[in-house]
């Protein structure tokens, strides 16, 4: 089958063929219908061969679905030609964490070697992906593969993000988003579906921006040194009740903090590397700053269902196998609007 690896450090991801994989005990095999094309992949193929973390080859793709197309010895309750998304961060199953459907939280995963599809272990861009567990599979029920892939991250990780901070959303309230790409747009249409609050979108940008605006920001600013004097006005010199930085370069972590209400939480979900010290005169008294990692099993059920309730829509431009190198040039670069899918088998 085909398939884009990344093959040696700082070189380009290649299209290359590799052996067909086949389900064993307990695994399920996928034709991939759509695979997700990520920052989080740049930032990967970015890491100094000193502490890179996995082995290479890596097949890429963290975002995955497809239809069932064989199954293994064991597996219950999934059938042959299910179509289904990929839950990515994939943990023991047996751990406390796990044990709530928090295997994004896994407290053995580095111990036993336990990797996300794409991120350690074979991805979803390719013809097929292999599997470990039926459990990391959710019914896409109708849902299009192609425009719902991108929730397995872009969806989910803002979701469970947003979700600990809706008691802090209530009518008259603040909410910020820093980075109107990828995550950002869906993060807009999720705090408007979920709660009163009035949605500011920055971006550096203006044709982010002009997305933004289009998904339902109340309110669209160029991301620069004067944003957090701006919500401020904006907010009558309070501050916003919850900041959502889908940035993390320290700029963006920085002004996050500055334009924090009494209160309120800064989360933190970029990887740009940016941190936000935390203590009596750094920022508002008693703001909470947190960094959290993709999200659950049931908040993914819960996206999608978001998604099949039209409450929220992913922005996609699709590409060929073949052409997947040229999608990660362009989100390098930053002119993906939304989201990039490869589309494995045409």
């Amino acid at each position: 089958m085909k398939a884009v690896q990344y093959r040696e450090i700082g070189a380009a991801p290649e299209v290359v063929t590799v052996p067909d994989p086949e389900p064993g005990p307990g695994q399920v095999l996928l034709k991939v219908s759509a695979a997700g094309v990520c920052h989080s992949d740049i930032a990967v193929m970015e890491w100094p061969a000193e502490n890179f973390p996995y082995r290479l080859p890596l097949t890429l793709g963290h975002e995955g679905a497809g239809v069932v197309a064989a199954i293994g010895a064991g597996v219950t309750g999934i059938f042959e030609g299910d179509p289904v998304a990929v839950y990515g961060p994939q943990g023991c199953g047996r751990c406390a964490k796990c044990s709530q459907g928090k295997e994004n939280y896994c407290t053995r995963a580095a111990e036993l070697g336990i990797f996300p599809p794409g991120l350690g272990a074979p991805g979803a861009i390719a013809e097929y992906l292999l599997v470990d567990d039926a459990r990391f599979l959710v019914p896409l029920h109708g849902l299009d593969p192609v425009t719902s892939v991108p929730l397995t991250d872009a969806g989910l990780t803002p979701y469970h993000a947003i979700k600990r901070s809706l008691p802090k959303l209530v009518p008259g309230s603040t909410a910020v988003v820093i980075g109107s790409g990828g995550l950002g747009h869906v993060a807009i249409q999720l705090l408007r579906a979920l709660s009163p609050a009035r949605v500011v979108a920055l971006d550096v940008a203006e044709p982010k921006l002009e997305l933004a605006r289009s998904v339902g920001a109340h309110e669209a600013l160029l991301s620069d040194d004067r944003a957090p004097g701006k919500v401020r006005e904006l907010t009558g010199g309070l501050g916003a009740e919850a900041v959502f930085d889908f940035v993390g370069a320290q700029p963006t972590v920085t002004a996050a903090g500055a334009m924090a209400a009494v209160e309120a939480d800064v989360t933190i979900v970029g990887i740009a590397g940016g941190a936000l010290p935390v203590g009596i005169g750094t920022t508002a008294f008693e703001v909470t700053v947190s960094a959290p990692y993709w999200g659950s099993r049931a908040e993914l059920v819960e996206v999608l269902d978001l998604a099949r309730a039209g409450a929220i829509e992913v922005a996609v431009e699709t590409y060929g196998l073949d052409e997947a190198p040229r999608a990660y040039e362009r989100l390098h670069r930053g002119q993906v609007q939304g989201r990039a899918v490869i589309l494995p088998n045409g």
